[in-house]
C-alpha cells in the first residue's frame, strides 16, 4: 500500500534506542518528525543538527523529533550499533532527542519503499491524529513545520499539489532504486573485500543499465583511476565524466568530477599532470561561471573544491580568496544555520591555514597548518552524498 499524505503512521518496529526514552506507539496530540539517516552521509549529519534546533523551537508546541538509523554501512548489527554510538558521542554529545537503531530492514520496509523514498535524508511529519502530513527532504521542514503544528498544512491546495508531485517525481526514482539495489548489493560486497575487479563489474553492469546514473558514473571512475589505477582506461572515463557534467550545466556533476581529480582523500600522484588539470581548469571554470562570487547562491558545497585545483595548480592567492569568499558566504544575505556552520567551519579553517601557511581564527576557533589537506567526511568510494 502506499505511503502518502493522510495515510496513517506505520509502526515504529526499531532494534535498539540508542538515545532517548524508547517510543512503542505515537501519543495523540504530538507532532512527530521521522527522520531517516546514516553516519556515512555527510548531508544526513548537517540535517541532524539542524533537527536540534528544531527540537529545541518547538517543543512547547508538542514536536518530538526520532531519527532512525536503519542504513549503517557495517556487515553486522553489533558493529554498526558501536560504530553509530561512537559517532553520536563525538558529533552529537548535546543530542536533544531520540535515536532508534535498526539494522534489520524492517523501518525500510515500512516507511520508505511505500513511499517511494530512495534517498536519504528522507523526513516524515506525523500529525497529531496519527496520520502522515508531510514526506521528503529535511530542508523544507523550516517552512513546513510550523503550518504542521498549527493544523493548517495537510488540508492546503499547496500540501496536496505537493504530495502528488512528490509522487510523480518519486516513484520512477524508487523503481530505478529497486533495479539498482542487487548491483549495489554486488558491488559493497566487493568491496569490502577489497575485490576491485568484482565490484568494476558490478558498477559496468550497472552502466550499461542506467547510463546516466551519477553513482554508477562516479564509482566507475573512482575504480579504475583510485583503487585498479588503470590510467589507460580510467583517463578516457574521468574525461567523459567531466564533459557530461560541463554538457548538463550541473554544479553537482562538476564538483564531483573535480574531487576524483583533486580531493586529498584520493591518490593522484598516477594521473598525468597535463590532463589532470586541464580537466580541473575547465570545470573550475564552469563552476564560478555556474556560481559566481558576487552572486547570493551557496558557496559551501562548490568553492572549497575549486580552491583545491587552483592551489595544487600554483595558484595560491586563487585558492585563498575562493575559501575566504566561502567563509564570507556563510554570514550572506540568508545566512546558513549556525549548526550547519559548526560543521563547516572547521575543515574550511584547516584549508585557508594550509593555504596561508599560518594560524587563522574565525571567532573563536582556529587553524594551523597541517601537512595534509582536510579531506572532510570521506565519502564511500564513488558515492555522491545525497
Amino acid at each position: 500500500m502506499m505511503l502518502r499524505m493522510g495515510s496513517p503512521a506505520p509502526s515504529i518496529k526499531v532494534e535498539d534506542w540508542l538515545r532517548g526514552e524508547p517510543l512503542a506507539n505515537f501519543h495523540s496530540g504530538k507532532v512527530y518528525i521521522v527522520e531517516f539517516w546514516a553516519t556515512w552521509c555527510e548531508l544526513c549529519a548537517a540535517e541532524m543538527l539542524d533537527l536540534m534546533r528544531l527540537q529545541e523551537k518547538y517543543k512547547d508546541g508538542g514536536l518530538e523529533v526520532v531519527a532512525v538509523a536503519a542504513n549503517e554501512d557495517a556487515p553486522t548489527a553489533v558493529e554498526a550499533r558501536t560504530k553509530l554510538d561512537a559517532w553520536l558521542t563525538e558529533k552529537c554529545p548535546q543530542l536533544n532527542y531520540r535515536i532508534a537503531f535498526d539494522h534489520t530492514g524492517e523501518m525500510n520496509k515500512l516507511w520508505r519503499e511505500p513511499s517511494f523514498s530512495a534517498g536519504i535524508p528522507t523526513s516524515f511529519v506525523v500529525h497529531r491524529d496519527g496520520h502522515i502530513a508531510f514526506i521528503g527532504h529535511p530542508g523544507q521542514l523550516d517552512e513546513i513545520l510550523p503550518k504542521v503544528l498549527s493544523g493548517s498544512w495537510r488540508t492546503s491546495d499547496k500540501a496536496k499539489a505537493a504530495d502528488t508531485e512528490r509522487i510523480a517525481r518519486s516513484e520512477p526514482m524508487a523503481r530505478e532504486q529497486a533495479l539498482k539495489q542487487p548491483i549495489d548489493d554486488r558491488f559493497w560486497a566487493a568491496v569490502k573485500l577489497e575485490d576491485w575487479k568484482t565490484a568494476l563489474w558490478a558498477i559496468e553492469e550497472g552502466i550499461a543499465l542506467m547510463p546516466d546514473d551519477i553513482n554508477f558514473r562516479l564509482a566507475h571512475a573512482h575504480l579504475l583511476l583510485h583503487k585498479i589505477q588503470d590510467m589507460w582506461t580510467g583517463l578516457p572515463v574521468i574525461g567523459q565524466l567531466v564533459r557530461d557534467a560541463i554538457d548538463k550545466n550541473s554544479e553537482d556533476w562538476m564538483v564531483s568530477a573535480l574531487d576524483q581529480l583533486f580531493h586529498p582523500a584520493n591518490d593522484h600522484s598516477r594521473l598525468p599532470p597535463a590532463e589532470r588539470f586541464a580537466m580541473g581548469k575547465e570545470l573550475s571554470e564552469h563552476i564560478l561561471a555556474l556560481n559566481p562570487p558576487q552572486g547570493d547562491s551557496p558557496k559551501y558545497r562548490s568553492y572549497p573544491a575549486v580552491a583545491r585545483y587552483y592551489h595544487d595548480n600554483g595558484n595560491n592567492d586563487r585558492a585563498i580568496e575562493l575559501v575566504e569568499l566561502t567563509l564570507k558566504s556563510l554570514e550572506g544575505p540568508e545566512p546558513i544555520p549556525d549548526d550547519l556552520k559548526e560543521h563547516l567551519l572547521p575543515d574550511l579553517l584547516q584549508a585557508l591555514a594550509n593555504y596561508r601557511g599560518g594560524k587563522v581564527c574565525y571567532g573563536a576557533l582556529c587553524a594551523a597548518p597541517q601537512n595534509k589537506l582536510p579531506g572532510g567526511a570521506k565519502a564511500r568510494p564513488g558515492e555522491k552524498n545525497t
